[in-house]
């Protein structure tokens, strides 16, 4: 290179950017015993457990009889803290009251959606603000030990320093009598959704040139050599059909085929396959080079009959990743068999699951028929595991006794119980033999 052309280099314009964003993180405060909670005291709080969001540690706090001493209880009070010590932090936070009723009509107070004139707020570590405040009270003219309890001293300082560094929220987040007659306050309880917004900026300096990365295609190459069956040394007869293949790529993608080939003694050039149909080789060793299922070809296969799923290529193919233990490809099955679960088809759909290990798939099985008993009870699908998987009946009612015991109890999440109902309501009211999508939970 020239010294002209370094001299080019070394002068040439550069460039960076400032990037400021906020790093957000959400926590939900449950406030269970909320009437018991009342009566605490003015300016008296409930604090959340610490959570982190942007690297800093944070709490909120609610009080059930306000903060402010001026509005005598008539409002609940909820305010963010930050806990972090030693630190000052900026940031913008999301307050919301939830609608226990399932109407979405919660109470939001937020600072995401509005611009500020100042910008987001400043929060200081509350610890110092409490040294602080100690440090000047006890340098003032009149000794603390001389005031009483109702002594009123106006300090301007003090409300400065106050409104800088005390947590920020709502002195009147709700008024209180309206709370307690409201859907926010459910079984005396309230739950409070905080979002936190840490605000941080950081350089970033462009490259002048980018390489663009091309996605993977190890698969290609490696069903090229399928294809081709060049380097084979292993072969197939499956009713007739042989296929071609590598020991070694089947080795590394099969514990069963790894335990065959290099397991025991012998060196079998040729392996006839009896419980397989060949199409379903074909697409298991398809999966095994390409890491991917030949999707135009289930659509193809897939029976219009709900009740013989297990008929399908797909369901077949969960058999031969079951056998040759290809965990990948019974999960990708077991997805693919989920989408088409209805009522006619969920009985044998879950004796397929069980059969072949697909603990997922039997899991969804299990819910939806638990969820719509009434009408699968009547199904030709539910007949057949009375008569080949007594077991699976069991296990069904089993899951409708765990939904009936969530409802009873209140569920872990508040959204189950309007899905499941009982067994009685269930049969009562009849239901859709030809009910086909799976219920959506909330």
């Amino acid at each position: 290179m020239s010294e002209n052309e370094k001299d080019a280099l070394a002068n040439s314009p550069t460039s960076s950017r400032s990037v400021t964003e906020t790093v957000n993180g959400s926590h939900r405060f449950v406030i269970q015993g909320y009437s018991l909670a009342k009566g605490m005291g003015i300016g008296k709080h409930i604090a959340s457990d610490n959570f982190t969001v942007g690297g800093y540690q944070w709490a909120i706090y609610f009080y059930p009889d306000g903060k402010n001493p001026e509005d005598n209880s008539t409002y609940v009070s909820v305010f963010i803290a930050l806990a972090s010590e030693g630190t000052d932090v900026r940031a913008l936070f999301e307050l919301t009251l939830v609608d226990q009723s399932g109407k979405g009509k919660h109470k939001v107070h937020s600072h995401f959606d509005r611009s500020l004139e100042s910008g987001p707020y400043t929060l200081k570590y509350r610890g110092k603000l409490q040294a602080s405040f100690l440090y000047r009270f006890s340098n003032f003219k009149i000794s603390p030990s001389r005031l009483n309890a109702s002594a009123s001293i106006e300090v301007p300082w003090v409300a400065a320093l106050e409104a800088w560094v005390f947590p920020r929220g709502y002195k009147r987040f709700y008024r209180r009598a309206l709370l307690e007659s409201s859907d926010y306050l459910k079984d005396d309880c309230l739950k409070i959704n905080c979002t936190v917004g840490v605000v941080v900026s950081a350089i970033d300096c462009p490259r002048l040139h980018s390489i663009q990365v091309p996605e993977s295609d190890i698969g290609s190459h490696f069903g090229s050599l399928l294809d081709n069956t060049e380097g084979t040394d292993v072969i197939f007869n499956v009713a007739g059909e042989k296929f071609h293949a590598h020991k070694l790529i089947l080795a590394a993608r099969s514990p069963v085929f790894r335990s065959e080939f290099f397991g025991q003694e012998g060196d079998d050039h040729e392996i006839v396959i009896t419980d397989t149909e060949p199409k379903v080789f074909k697409a298991m060793l398809h999966f095994i080079y390409r890491d991917a299922l030949v999707e135009d070809e289930l659509v193809a296969s897939n029976s219009p009959c709900e009740s013989s799923v297990s008929d399908t290529l797909i369901a077949k193919l969960l058999a031969a990743a079951d056998k040759y233990d290809l965990s990948r490809l019974r999960r990708m099955c077991e997805s693919h068999l989920c989408k088409d679960i209805s009522v006619n088809s969920v009985g044998r759909a879950l004796a397929l699951a069980d059969r072949h290990h697909a603990i997922q798939l039997k899991a969804v099985c299990l819910r939806f028929a638990a969820e719509n008993l009434a009408a699968v009870m009547r199904s030709d699908g539910f007949e057949y595991l009375k008569e080949n998987c007594p077991r699976l009946q069991s296990e069904i009612l089993k899951m409708v006794a765990g939904c009936e015991d969530e409802c009873s109890s209140g569920g872990s999440g508040g959204g189950g119980c309007g899905k499941s109902r009982s067994v009685c309501g269930q049969l009562s009211d009849g239901g859709d033999a030809n009910e086909r999508r799976v219920r959506q939970r909330t």
